[in-house]
Order: structure tokens, then sequence, then C-alpha cells
């Protein structure tokens, strides 16, 4: 036992379970973000990006429990079991560490919330549902401060993709929702002349 947790295994397994993290969640919150609200009658039905985002949702939760977990019983640096709860009192990176614990404890609340949804209005569930919106920033910078690769060109590329996805579907979502408002969304005056 002592090999696995003073080996290199665990921090390959926790860097990696980081990256795939972070693709997964990013999919996941575009796919939650544009099938909210989608209706039939598209080339994809409505139940295809809900259920990929349910699922992937899942996987998410599976993989942020692995990263915690290899965090954790990897001695080469001391993160208690505690602190994969509570984003305070760390001695390892207290900050960027605290940022995953709060990502961590938001993706909880969520999971919870979907688990007991048919106990909770529809109004309250949706509401603690978007906490996954503060979960993927927090995540985002967790990983960009703390991860070990996040310099590197590939991660950065990554990085890059992922954050361009959660930004496009929130401009996807933000339009839908502005059309179905107020009709088509407006260019505003100075925009239609050509003044930037």
């Amino acid at each position: 036992m002592a090999a696995l947790t003073d080996g290199p295994l665990l921090w390959f397994l926790n860097r990696g379970t980081g990256i795939v993290l972070l693709v997964v969640l990013s999919v996941s919150l575009a796919l939650g973000m544009v099938s909210t609200g989608a209706s039939a009658g598209n080339r994809v039905p409505a139940f295809v990006p809900q259920n990929l985002h349910r699922n992937l949702s899942i996987l998410g939760l599976a993989l942020v429990l692995a990263h915690a977990l290899t965090a954790v019983v990897d001695t080469f640096v001391d993160i208690r079991w505690w602190q994969a709860l509570s984003p305070w009192g760390a001695t390892y990176e207290p900050f960027w560490l605290g940022l995953g614990t709060v990502a961590f404890d938001l993706m909880l609340v969520v999971a919870l919330s979907t688990a007991v949804k048919s106990r909770l209005s529809v109004r309250a569930w949706r509401r603690v549902h978007l906490l996954g919106y503060a979960a993927w920033p927090v995540a985002f910078v967790h990983g960009a401060g703390i991860g070990t690769d996040a310099g590197e060109a590939w991660a950065r590329w990554i990085a890059a993709g992922c954050l361009t996805l959660v930004l496009a579907a929130l401009v996807a979502r933000l339009t839908r929702g502005l059309r179905a408002r107020g009709g088509p969304v407006r260019v505003p005056e100075l925009a239609r002349r050509g003044v930037r």
C-alpha cells in the first residue's frame, strides 16, 4: 500500500482526472444550457442533449470524487480528507485548494437537489440547479491556479477550448431567452451604424 501512496501513480491519476473533469464539466454545462427550454421539432430531439447532460453530470461527479480521493490518498502533498469538503484550513495551496473544494461542494448540492427533485418545487430545484453555473468557473480557476500542467501549451489549449464552448453555449442560451421574452433580439442603434 505504501508503494501506491508514495509513487507517481496517484499524482498522474489526480492530474488526469482534473483535466478530463474540466472537459466533462464543460460539455455537461454547455449541454445543460443549450437544452434548457429547447423545443420539439429541432434537428435533435430535446431529450438527447438533456440525457447527455445528465449522464455527463453523473460522470463528472464520479470524476470529482476520484480527483479528491487521489489528492487525499497521495502522500506527496498533505491534503486531509476534510480539506476536500471544507474550503478553510488547508496547508497546501490553501486558496487554490479552497476554490476546488467550493466547486466540489456546489456540485454536491446540485447533485443532491437532483436526487430529491421530486420533493422540491420546480422553481426551488431550478434555483439550486443554477449553482452549476457557479461551480464551473470556480473549478476552472482552481485548475488554472493549482494544476501542475496548467502552464503547458496542451493544457492551455484544452482550457481555452472548454472556455470557448461554455461561453458559446451561454451566448446561445441568453439569445434564445431574450427572443422568447420579447421577440427578436434588437441590435443597438450604434451597432447598426457600424460604430464600435
